[in-house]
């Protein structure tokens, strides 16, 4: 149900007699220059509505508030890591990552019941316990993902490597910049990076980049004329920070504000920061909740990312049941968007939570939770992978990834696995040594 069941099927029904009309020889073009000239004048209405609106005090979008609105935390939880655990848990966390998008990747956006409606009548155990069988989206044989990657190489079978994604492409994105202009990065830098990598976005990172190539500062494009500032796509751009600073929640929090305050603000950069600190202290901890617990830390404590962040924790302890707890969560955040930050981070928890350190259950029931699947299934796999490292995974899931992955970013489109994790290793040693 969206939120404005009334507005939308009231302009449906004009859509529908406008088509009517045209189809009937009739001068339809008077009718829609009208609705269109009415439809701008009360978006520009909301634009300065929105703009005007006093900043709601536990939602800031300045790191120095954010910072004296958090809860006490551990913010760094080592001094340092040895070489080979490092590895092998940036391996974990990568493939975690991989494995978790790929199998969200084909149903992304559609719902609970479709996702299972579409594995039972694959024939396929609910919830999944593997890659895909067939695309349940039913997109022909010539279908590809982002223009670059045929969807027919995400399913069982045909999966050979990591195929593109921008939940992947956006982690590899932020190792270049971590490269390119070294762990003091700035928001201007990261406005470089976008400019000399990206081909192209969506939601809030196509706003503002859009915006960034029409000269507008890195620092104030995210808030210009950019409706999805609390949407996840400051959310996917978390891992590589926690990456880069594993141990040192407060740290990876900090580069994600950097990051993230190029395209979103308020819950938008909450988003990132807090799963930035999760997946960090994920490195160090031995259980995804105390880590998710450790990640909260590095945002406002009484903010709605956390406030959506501890009640699904809390239905998960109260219910002992993962179809109860999501069912509660999707009826909560009913009519939000799909890719929303607050109702997709919720599900992650919950799948997290019901998965038990169990990989192949975390990410498939993140998963068949529905909403922005290809987003919860990465973000939960790849906290859980940094948590048990390569060597703990199962085969099964990450045997199909090969050695190598596919990327749409310009210039650097083909990257081996290896040869990410020992870059972030590196970038990781710097930060350690400070």
């Amino acid at each position: 149900m969206p939120y404005f069941p009334n507005t939308d099927g009231a302009f449906n029904d004009f859509k529908n007699w406008l088509s009517l009309l045209k189809e009937r020889g009739g001068e339809a073009s008077s009718y829609e220059e009208r609705v269109q000239t009415l439809l701008v004048s009360l978006r520009d209405q909301l634009v300065t509505e929105v703009e005007q609106a006093p900043v709601m005090e536990d939602e800031p979008s300045d790191l120095e508030t954010i910072r004296a609105l958090r809860p006490r935390g551990p913010r760094r939880l080592v001094a340092s890591l040895d070489s080979e655990t490092l590895l092998d848990k940036l391996l974990g966390a990568w493939l975690g990552r991989a494995a978790g998008c790929i199998l969200g990747i084909p149903c992304e956006g559609m719902s609970k019941p479709a996702i299972r409606n579409a594995a039972k009548g694959m024939g396929m155990r609910y919830p999944l316990s593997d890659y895909w069988l067939l695309d349940p989206k039913f997109a022909g044989a010539d279908a590809k993902h982002y223009g670059v990657t045929p969807r027919q190489n995400f399913l069982k079978g045909k999966l050979k490597y990591v195929g593109t994604d921008d939940d992947l492409a956006y982690t590899l994105l932020g190792l270049l910049i971590l490269e390119d202009h070294g762990v003091e990065f700035t928001t201007g830098n990261v406005g470089e990076a976008w400019l000399k990598y990206l081909p192209m976005a969506c939601t809030a990172e196509a706003v503002a980049l859009s915006t960034l190539r029409a000269g507008v500062s890195a620092a104030e494009c995210g808030a210009k004329d950019n409706p999805f500032v609390d949407w996840i796509g400051a959310d996917i751009r978390s891992d590589p920070w926690g990456y880069a600073a594993p141990g040192c929640p407060e740290k990876a929090a900090e580069f994600a504000y950097r990051d993230a305050s190029i395209s979103h603000r308020a819950t938008g950069i909450h988003g990132e920061m807090f799963f930035s600190a999760a997946i960090a202290a994920a490195f160090v901890v031995d259980d995804p909740v105390e880590a998710l617990e450790i990640g909260l830390t590095e945002i406002p404590k009484n903010c709605r990312t956390t406030a959506a962040v501890k009640e699904a924790l809390r239905w998960c302890k109260r219910d002992g049941d993962w179809d109860k707890t999501t069912g509660r969560i999707l009826a909560k955040y009913e009519g939000m968007s799909m890719a929303h930050t607050l109702n997709n981070a919720a599900l992650t928890v919950a799948g997290l939570y019901y998965g038990a350190k169990d990989f192949g259950k975390t990410i498939a029931l993140t998963v068949m939770g529905g909403v922005d699947t290809d987003c919860t299934g990465a973000t939960a796999g790849s906290l859980l992978g940094a948590v048990l490292g390569a060597k703990r995974l199962p085969k099964a899931w990450t045997e199909p990834l090969g050695t190598r992955a596919e990327s749409y970013l310009i210039d650097q489109r083909w990257w081996r696995h290896n040869s990410i994790v020992k870059r972030f290793a590196k970038v990781a040693q710097q930060v350690l040594a400070n």
